[in-house]
């Protein structure tokens, strides 16, 4: 799916406002550019005030509005938001916790995805909006629901118990599997009956972890199948229109990888804390995340914030620039379209708070300004419209060993996914390195090197398709506690990590995980210094040679860090957590040999630069987070499209500003 222009829009909730409002809003998206809203999110109660009585005329007057003023519509299906009568008739519908309380209207995602009333009536609301306006021409794409499972990512009632069980009966097929996969005979949790089993409820003890996993796989599933479910109908009434729902980066309770090939379009929701000093960092891994589950095709930032947010404990504004350079930053990383939550800021309900591309203080205000002059801008970029954005980089991601890690029962609970990827991913953004994150069962060969932090559970597809990328040449880095289990979150036997050893030429013995405040240092054989903690690997040596050794415990003298040549690649191993400037040196090691090298060399640190390509062409993106001016050396650039001149030696840049480079011959940098 490509765009005939760069996206710039906004949720808009004009059931929120008088209509005399309306003519107005069309007005100043004008004004600031607008072409495309997302209509209709939570607009059920209006839409379907009473069941099956439906009131369109007001969507049709708004949808005729729009297109007269060249606004086109992304229409949504409402059902994020059940109205009350629905929960009045089928109380039953609302989600339960675990605990076993019920949560209720008065809020949004009051439903759970498994009850039948509910999917009743959400594909009767859809199929109407579908029947109705599938030969608008202000329709150009459909929004289904709104960020599924935030809020509440699981139900635990009895009908979505009966709906696992049929779920574990077509993954096993017979009790006997199940029982195995389970590992049963452990604690003599054995069942003899399919009604035996029930959702991982309160236990006295760990529950089981086969069963904890299993219902998160089922749990991410229902939302895929919500998803589908209306996607089916609309696809079967508006073949030809693009359907997508917003994603909202490393959430864990979805598993993107599998629910990004059901989009059309790939959707996502930012909104980092600017006030972070790594706010960039973090929105950039979100962005990154989101262009590799779906393929490096187009997306778009659906929703961010044009200044504060409303759920944080102290909810600050964006300074100014700060949102244009948010922006750009999303379009470096590849997406083909801005959007915001909300149009109009709210004067009633939960969200009043949350700021707007109009926002209470009206057209007289900074973020208005901003928002004008940002939209104007945008359009000077339609020129790389669905170019990519390549990285010689993987970092491997995998819901099912984020599940399966962050289980109870682990040799250290404080072991957590993302901190452990995101430690590797703030160097590689710092040196100026591009990064994909891809699932270990997809092809890596494009990439010069994967990374692989802490790949707990691995099944033996994705092993093999491992060690096949390291043996056919690629370089690997893979962090402690990796290959430890199967699908089943089964230890693999033999010495760990069983998956890679041979790969690695090491095993691991034994692994200690640190008490708090104990922590150990390790000597590389260049003669530096470096501390480690959280956890140390008790290495034994079977062909791989040691890069460092531990300085201290009963370990000491052993491997700490490993690399061995296997068939055309290299593995190396870190059996350690590094302090930050052990790991800086390791990947600057590592990326060396791969033959890595940054977008452009020698940046003053806070830059960002990030390419887009495609046919010949590419742009080079140039982003100040340095808080101050910034002058860098450049020959034989290009054009920069943002204000038309042409750049040659050096480039000066303000603080928050951005570049956008239009090359028009190899670019070089003095050294």
């Amino acid at each position: 799916m490509y765009f005939p222009h760069m996206i710039y829009g906004g949720d808009y909730n004009p059931d929120q406002w008088p209509e005399e409002t309306w003519l107005e809003d069309a007005r100043l998206m004008q004004e600031a550019r607008v072409n495309l809203v997302s209509l209709g999110i939570f607009s059920w109660a209006k839409l379907e005030p009473r069941p099956g009585i439906f009131e369109f005329t007001w969507l049709d007057r708004l949808m005729d509005m729009l297109h007269a003023h060249g606004i086109s519509v992304n229409l949504a299906t409402p059902t994020a938001a059940p109205p009350a009568w629905m929960v009045r008739m089928h109380p039953e519908m609302l989600p339960v916790t675990a605990d076993g309380v019920r949560l209720w209207h008065g809020s949004r995602r009051h439903y759970c995805p498994h009850n039948p009333d509910y999917h009743r009536y959400a594909t009767r609301i859809a199929a109407q909006l579908a029947e109705r306006y599938k030969d608008h021409p202000a329709l150009v794409m459909w929004h289904v629901d709104n960020e599924y499972g935030c809020h509440v990512s699981e139900c635990y009632c009895d009908i979505s118990a009966a709906s696992f069980r049929e779920w574990l009966k077509k993954r096993y097929t017979t009790l006997e599997k199940l029982n195995f996969a389970w590992g049963t005979a452990f604690w003599g949790q054995v069942y003899g009956d399919w009604n035996e089993i029930k959702p991982p409820l309160r236990t006295p003890a760990h529950a089981n972890p086969t069963q904890q996993l299993d219902w998160a796989r089922f749990s991410s599933n229902s939302w895929l199948a919500c998803f589908d479910e209306q996607k089916v109908i609309l696809k079967r009434i508006t073949p030809n229109l693009p359907v997508t729902t917003n994603f909202m980066g490393f959430y864990k309770g979805v598993d993107y990888f599998k629910f990004s090939p059901h989009e059309d379009v790939v959707s996502q929701d930012s909104y980092p804390d600017t006030y972070e000093p790594d706010w960039m960092v973090k929105a950039g891994m979100a962005y990154d995340l989101i262009r590799s589950v779906g393929v490096r095709h187009t997306w778009l930032l659906m929703e961010q914030a044009t200044s504060q947010v409303n759920w944080r404990q102290r909810n600050v504004n964006k300074r100014p620039g700060v949102m244009r350079l948010g922006s750009l930053q999303a379009v470096a990383r590849g997406a083909d379209g801005i959007m915001f939550f909300q149009w109009r800021q709210s004067k009633a309900g939960a969200e009043k708070h949350h700021s707007g591309m109009l926002p209470h203080t009206g057209t007289d205000s900074r973020t208005w300004r901003e928002i004008k002059a940002l939209g104007n801008e945008l359009p000077l970029l339609n020129s790389l419209l669905s170019s990519q954005v390549q990285a010689e980089v993987a970092i491997l991601m995998d819901w099912e060993n984020w599940w399966a890690l962050e289980l109870d029962s682990k040799p250290s609970n404080d072991l957590k996914l993302l901190p452990q990827i995101y430690s590797y991913y703030k160097i590689l953004f710092e040196r100026g390195i591009t990064v994909d994150f891809a699932h270990p069962d997809t092809n890596l060969s494009c990439y010069k090197l994967v990374v692989a932090p802490t790949l707990y559970l691995v099944s033996d597809h994705s092993s093999e398709n491992i060690n096949r990328y390291v043996e056919n040449g690629g370089t690997l880095l893979i962090s402690f506690f990796s290959g430890i289990v199967d699908e089943n979150e089964h230890i693999r036997l033999g010495g760990y990590p069983a998956s890679f050893c041979e790969m690695l030429g090491l095993t691991v013995e034994e692994y200690t995980a640190y008490p708090k405040g104990l922590a150990n240092t390790l000597r590389t054989t260049d003669g530096r210094t470096f501390t480690c903690s959280l956890w140390s690997d008790v290495i034994c040596v079977h062909g791989c040679e040691a890069l460092a050794v531990y300085e201290s415990d009963y370990y000491a003298g052993l491997p700490a860090i490993t690399r061995h040549k296997y068939g055309k690649g290299l593995g190396y191993y870190l059996g350690t957590e590094l302090e930050s400037a052990g790991l800086d040196w390791l990947l600057g090691l590592v990326c060396a040999e791969a033959g890595i090298m940054p977008v452009l060399p020698h940046l003053p640190a806070g830059v960002e630069a990030l390419r887009r390509s495609k046919e010949g062409k590419s742009w080079l993106f140039l982003l100040n987070h340095t808080g101050s001016k910034v002058q860098i050396p450049i020959e034989n650039a290009g054009r920069d499209l943002l204000t038309g001149e042409a750049v040659n030696n050096s480039i000066s840049m303000e603080t928050n500003s951005v570049v956008v480079l239009e090359l028009d011959n190899k670019l070089t940098q003095k050294h």
